[in-house]
Order: C-alpha cells, then structure tokens, then sequence
C-alpha cells in the first residue's frame, strides 16, 4: 500500500489564532501540522493586568509544549523573517527554511510607540508576562527603596487593557503599602486617553458607566490628552510635565513587521489585506489581529478566524468549495475592578456583579479552548490565588 503524501500545513505564532488551527488541523490525519513560534509559551493576554497586580503567573502563559503534547503538531521555536513564495519556503531564523502547501499567519501585534520620544526607554508594560513581571517588581522595589508610593501612577491608553489595570492598581498598590509597613497614604492611579472618552471602540453608555466605576475606585481621568515625550522623571502630556516614575503604555499595537518586509498589500488601517476566505493570496491565510476584518483585535476574533480556516482546509481536501468568511460579532467582557465588569453582547449591555460572572465563565471557556477541562479548570481556579516573589509581601502573607 503507497504511503499517503500529507499535506504539509505550517502555521506561525503561538497566540490565540495560531495555537487553536494546529489544534484544529492536527485531527485530520490527512495534515501534517508545524507551529512555528519564536515563544516557548502561550500567551493569554485577557490575564496579563491580574498577574502584573499579585495574580499567579500560571493564569497568564501556558508552555506550548504543554498545549500540543497531545497532539500531532511539530513544534519548532524560530523567528519567521521572510517567505520564498516561488518554493513555498517560510525562512526563520533558527531553524531555517521550512516548506508549506498552506500558510497560516498568525503573528499577532507588536507594541507602537508612535515614536514618541522616551516612551520605549521609560514606560512599562503589561503585554508579556515578562512585562508584568516587571512592572509588579518596580512597584515593589519603589516601596522598599523610597518607604512610600509615587507622585503619580500614569496609565496611558483607555481601552480594555489600560481600563483593567485602572480598575485594580489603587487596591493592589494599598495592599503593598500595608505589607510594607508604610503608613496609609493616597494613591493617584491617572487613566490618559487621546481620544475624548475612554474605551472608544464601545457604546458611549458602557464607557459613561465604566468611567464612573473607575473614579469610585479612586481612578483619574483624562481625556483628550496627547503625550508628547517621557523622560525618566515625568511624562510631558500637551506640553506640560506629569512628573512620575511609573508609566504603563497601553495605547498603541502595530502590524506585525513580517507583512511590510515581505511585501503583503496593508490597509490604510495598517492591516493586512484578506479576501473572502482570510487569504492575502493563494494558499497563504491571515488570522486574528493583522487580518483587515471587521472585528479584528480580539481575541474571540482569533479564535473563530483559526476554526474557520481550518474546516475550510478540510473542505478543500474532501473535494469540496470553501466557506465565505462572514464576521461574527464579539461578546466584549471589561472587568474594572475585582467583582464588577462591563459586557456588550450586542444590543445588551451589563454591568456590574453579573458581568464579572460572565468574565468569569469566558476565562474557563477560553482555556477550555486549549486544554482539557481538569487542566483548564485548575488554571482558572489560580485566577484567585495571589502570587508574590518579594520577601517583605511574602512575611506579611504568613503573619
């Protein structure tokens, strides 16, 4: 009996998009699944401002050898850099060039800057577990080294992610005060936002209601503000200095650089540019957020762009024409602050108690998407445990 030929399917990133189509493809015999990723670890990005303020680090990446071992998908850890379009070759850097029939690209975003001076140099931020990690030591080590908060805590950017980390900073900077035996003082947490309101992609009502969560938790708020360069003691926001040791820089994502470098036709919105079946050309597939679709930028986005690929790939190898892809609305979830969140599910909006359970639910769910359920419940379970590697928060814990 003749061997059967597989069709070879490599798939890069390990985010949202990229980790579910291998998950996806690798039950089809008929497709042998490469992941290539320049990460050892998933990252789950809706997690990364609970681990930045005392949360488990479990809760925020997940190995990818962790993820697959149960799966037939070769993992390969290597930077993509270019493609060979004429020899279906993607070349990496660290593993050199690997040959495909079908490509599926799921980078993701990269942090912009704007190139606003300074910023890079002397913000933080929360997009890595790395990120956070850092962030949640300066914290630490400000207290230690100064016995008291900062000026100011400046968190630029009002969308979810900016708005999350609002929401639980003036609570956690109090734990960390009591733990450090620093004498009550007031915090001032600042939300700054171009924009004249914060979360501007959602309905003007949900931010109305968020805003007001967030100045009951004792949050600022700015809008309208353009910041113009940091240094390493204020932000400089129209024209004026902000002075503060701790900026967290929510505000901006850009296009992977893969795109632009090897010549993918990118929107006047700095995507890229898909037809009706997430191609950007023949046998080359775009997901998630460098996908020019209508809900791109999210993770469900993601999610549902990689399951829609991957049964379009097995409708072609049974012969059959592939689906038009048609955009599905997210449930959009904001927690602001431990128990209350906001949801838009369509033309219902909710607030409150009943939202963070719904956060709640979608955190399981979206593990449950990765692992199995005893695995994925036990992760979501460490949302509730708190995790500090200092030594001072660590005694105070015992006592």
């Amino acid at each position: 009996m003749a061997l059967m030929v597989k069709q070879q399917i490599v798939i890069v990133g390990g985010g949202f998009g990229g980790v579910k189509a291998a998950l996806e493809l690798s039950e089809d015999q008929r497709f042998a699944v490469t992941l290539v990723s320049d990460e050892d670890n998933f990252r789950y990005y809706p997690a990364l401002y609970h681990t930045a303020t005392g949360g488990a680090k479990r809760v925020s990446e997940i190995p990818l050898s962790e993820l697959l071992a149960e799966h037939p998908v070769k993992l390969i850890k290597a930077h993509a850099t270019h493609l060979n379009r004429d020899k279906k070759e993607l070349l990496t850097k660290g593993a050199g060039a690997i040959k495909y029939d079908s490509l599926i690209m799921a980078l993701g975003m990269t942090t912009n800057f704007f190139g606003i001076e300074g910023l890079q140099e002397f913000s933080y931020g929360i997009k890595s577990l790395t990120e956070a990690q850092r962030f949640k030591q300066h914290l630490h080590d400000q207290l230690r080294t100064d016995s008291k908060p900062d000026a100011r805590y400046l968190i630029v950017g009002a969308g979810p992610t900016g708005v999350e980390l609002a929401g639980v900073l003036p609570k956690y900077l109090k734990q960390l005060m009591k733990a450090h035996g620093i004498k009550h003082r007031a915090v001032h947490v600042d939300l700054i936002e171009a924009a004249p309101r914060i979360l501007p992609r959602l309905p003007k009502d949900v931010a109305r209601a968020t805003a007001r969560r967030l100045r009951k938790l004792g949050v600022s708020i700015h809008t309208n503000q353009k910041v113009e360069s940091e240094n390493a003691d204020a932000l400089i926001i129209n024209g004026k200095p902000v002075y503060s040791h701790t900026v967290v820089w929510t505000a901006g994502v850009a296009c992977s650089p893969f795109f632009q470098d090897n010549n993918f036709r990118i929107t006047e919105h700095h995507k890229v540019q898909v037809d009706q079946y997430l191609q950007a050309e023949h046998g080359i597939y775009v997901l998630g957020d460098n996908a020019e679709t209508k809900y791109s930028g999210v993770a469900q986005t993601a999610l549902y762009d990689a399951v829609f690929v991957a049964r379009n790939l097995v409708r072609q190898a049974n012969g059959r024409n592939p689906e038009v892809y048609r955009p599905k609305l997210p449930v959009y979830v904001t927690p602001t602050g431990h128990g209350w969140a906001s949801v838009v599910w369509g033309k219902v909006h909710l607030y409150g108690r009943v939202g963070w359970w719904l956060r709640q639910a979608a955190d399981f769910l979206a593990y449950n998407n990765y692992q199995p359920w005893w695995p994925a419940s036990r992760r979501w379970l460490a949302l509730h445990i708190e995790e500090e590697s200092c030594p001072i928060c660590g005694r105070s814990n015992e006592q």
